[in-house]
């Protein structure tokens, strides 16, 4: 049902339910039966509405052309019974995903680099997710620069220069993912990494920290904390290659 606009298909269910309502009547005088039940409305009038309906009983409830409903076994019953059970599932979905959940992977902040969440569970569990962002920045850079024995040079510039394909060279150690073979592979990698750091600390880092605003919402501070952590498990598990 994703993408569907709930309001809308309620609303053409019950317009169905109306135009495809149906009346008792009883047998001639004489005649000793239970009698029948016609449609209320125009035939064609019922059939126009059953062609829109059908079509949201197939998002809604895809197996309804052939469930073992008792009523569904009367022309036309089967249509409206399908559409009083997905108005039921429509208009309970909300309830539902709050209660039942969306089925989506969900993504735990605890599970994110020690350097990251290590350095910020205190200021998220007080709401400060901005000053969060700017600290695992920061203990990210920190660890970057112990580890490269670097103190000349931090953040964007540090982790560029580090996970340059270039041989090391004297003050400029190197950052290794894998083995130089030669091949694309190393050389994207390093690419990549290095222009990941690139745009972490230029494009979150920085606005976070030199611009003054509303405080983030909580599910893009975990985005921008998890794009962190993703480069401190890189920094973490390369090895540094020196002269």
């Amino acid at each position: 049902m994703t993408q569907m606009n709930r309001e809308w298909a309620i609303a053409k269910l019950k317009r169905f339910l109306a135009i495809a309502a149906v009346k008792h009547v009883g047998p001639p005088p004489g005649v000793i039966s239970a009698g029948s039940y016609q449609f209320v409305n125009p035939k064609d009038d019922v059939q126009a509405a059953a062609q829109i309906a059908e079509q949201i009983l197939d998002r809604v409830l895809p197996s309804w052309r052939t469930a073992d409903w008792e009523e569904a076994r009367r022309p036309m019953w089967r249509h409206r019974e399908a559409a009083n059970r997905a108005i039921g599932l429509l208009e309970a979905e909300q309830e539902l995903q709050e209660n039942l959940g969306s089925g989506a992977p969900q993504l735990d902040a605890a599970t994110l680099h020690p350097w990251v969440w290590g350095s910020v569970a205190g200021l998220w569990s007080s709401g400060h997710f901005r000053e969060a962002i700017g600290a695992a920045a920061r203990a990210v850079n920190a660890q970057s620069q112990a580890k490269l024995g670097r103190r000349d040079a931090s953040e964007a510039r540090l982790l560029g220069d580090a996970f340059s394909t270039n041989a090391p060279a004297p003050g400029h150690p190197r950052l290794r993912l894998s083995t130089d073979d030669g091949g694309d592979t190393f050389k994207n990698r390093h690419d990549g990494a290095g222009n990941f750091a690139r745009g972490v600390y230029s494009a979150i880092r920085n606005p976070i920290a030199h611009e003054e605003g509303e405080e983030l919402e909580e599910n893009e501070a975990l985005e921008h904390l998890a794009a962190f952590s993703i480069l401190a498990r890189w920094v973490d598990a390369a090895t540094v290659e020196t002269v």
